[in-house]
């Protein structure tokens, strides 16, 4: 199976070029299941319904979020309605919506999805080891789920690297969200799950994490507040990493990272047909 993870959708910059590109990714290379991350997909700040159907209908299957889930405050009530949308697992029970699902892949397998935060440097959730444990037991892999993906949104590259081993041979692929940064520590762990600890951000680079230069640096400066962020506009790069998962096993057997238009050094994957 081919599995594809995008980062954080940051504004319009990141947005405009998911949507835009994404459906000729798939059916260029037979992608079989695409999750992104949008948490910060509306000016910077949370995911909007119309957005969230519109990445959607270019072919995301999936849509993760983080701690900005709840910045759009009709995301309280839309989710619901929205299966396709996860928040963090991890909330306290009562939280609206879901944390983790089961879905339809377009080979027809199935695919569980888990969204999951980090409690260092982050808000003060529950455990999400414990979380994503009970999110294994119920999904496991190879006889509920064919893959299985998590997205574990976290500051920490310890703690993200900790969820990697956690559900080393238990997942298809574990991938960090939430520093806007692509790491270069792609790799398929000694159980078989494939690993990065940040897909990066969908967003301009020419930035500070997507947001304009000049409002982050006067705040560095000045321990004073000048004005609001504001994502930056210039041509982004999206970023995120591939996987091609065993069909017996659902293991990885391939990972690399994605690294497509704008800025930053160009990657495409060796087992992708094209662009």
């Amino acid at each position: 199976m081919r599995l594809l993870f995008l980062g954080d959708l940051v504004g319009r910059a990141g947005r405009n070029a998911v949507i835009e590109r994404l459906p000729s990714l798939v059916e260029a290379n037979n992608l079989d299941f695409v999750v992104v991350n949008g948490e910060n997909a509306a000016a910077g700040f949370g995911i909007t319904e119309e957005i969230l159907q519109d990445v959607i209908d270019a072919g995301a299957d999936v849509v993760t979020t983080g701690n900005h889930v709840w910045d759009q405050r009709d995301t309280l009530v839309y989710i619901e309605r929205q299966p396709q949308l996860l928040r963090p697992a991890n909330y306290p029970a009562g939280a609206p919506g879901r944390g983790a699902n089961l879905y339809r892949a377009r080979n027809g397998a199935n695919v569980m999805v888990a969204n999951v935060m980090g409690r260092i440097y982050m808000d003060p959730l529950d455990d999400p080891f414990s979380s994503m444990e009970r999110i294994l037991e119920e999904f496991p892999l190879g006889h509920v789920a064919d893959a299985i993906i998590v997205d574990m949104h976290a500051e920490a590259t310890s703690e993200k690297q900790a969820m990697g081993h956690f559900c080393d041979g238990r997942a298809s692929l574990v991938v960090g969200t939430h520093t806007h940064v692509p790491t270069a520590d792609h790799q398929i762990l000694v159980g078989g799950t494939a690993y990065m600890s940040d897909a990066g951000m969908c967003g301009d680079y020419d930035s500070v994490l997507g947001m304009d230069k000049e409002e982050p640096v006067n705040r560095f400066m000045r321990k004073i507040a000048g004005g609001r962020f504001t994502p930056s506009l210039g041509e982004a790069t999206i970023c995120g990493v591939a996987v091609e998962t065993d069909d017996r096993t659902g293991l990885a057997t391939a990972v690399s990272p994605v690294r497509l238009g704008g800025r930053l050094s160009q990657i495409i994957p060796e087992f992708w047909e094209g662009v």
